[in-house]
């Protein structure tokens, strides 16, 4: 017996069958699978008022867990954070130079990499590697060893 011959003694149609397939999506999705909204752990990165950088990283917080340690570095809108093997903080822009490529702060070697063309910076953002032909942008950084709060702003 044929495919189309078993569906037709069982009494349904194509028709049928695109009926019950599609009542079948219309009820899997229930209230409880609308996912919830993005919300930015970080406060937004530029002052409204002067228009310049500055925000202040919580480093008690789980999403910045990554600044606790040496070596350790994440993103905030268009800025990388760093903390250097000597235990500072660096703020740079994220965005090479060379193409727009996000950079990478690589620990071992205590610099800022371009996965893209390979271009280095120092961890002043000073290339050291062409093809960037410009520095990154530095931002300054405060840190308070008390609340573990890390400011970083455009002076």
């Amino acid at each position: 017996m044929k495919r189309t011959e078993f569906i037709r003694s069982l009494g349904l149609s194509s028709g049928a069958l695109m009926a019950v397939y599609c009542m079948g999506t219309l009820t899997s999705c229930t209230k409880e699978d609308t996912p919830l909204p993005i919300t930015n752990i970080n406060p937004p990165s530029t002052n409204p008022s002067t228009g310049k950088v500055d925000f202040t990283l919580d480093l008690t917080l789980t999403a910045n867990k990554e600044l606790t340690t040496s070596g350790g570095f994440l993103y905030n809108q268009d800025i990388i954070v760093a903390r250097v093997k000597s235990g500072s903080f660096i703020a740079l822009s994220k965005i090479c130079t060379h193409q727009g490529t996000t950079v990478v702060y690589q620990k071992d070697t205590d610099d800022i990499y371009c996965p893209n063309h390979g271009s280095m910076y120092d961890i002043t953002g000073k290339v050291t590697q062409t093809p960037a032909p410009a520095p990154l942008k530095m931002y300054q950084t405060s840190f308070n060893m008390t609340t573990m709060q890390l400011r970083v702003f455009e002076a």
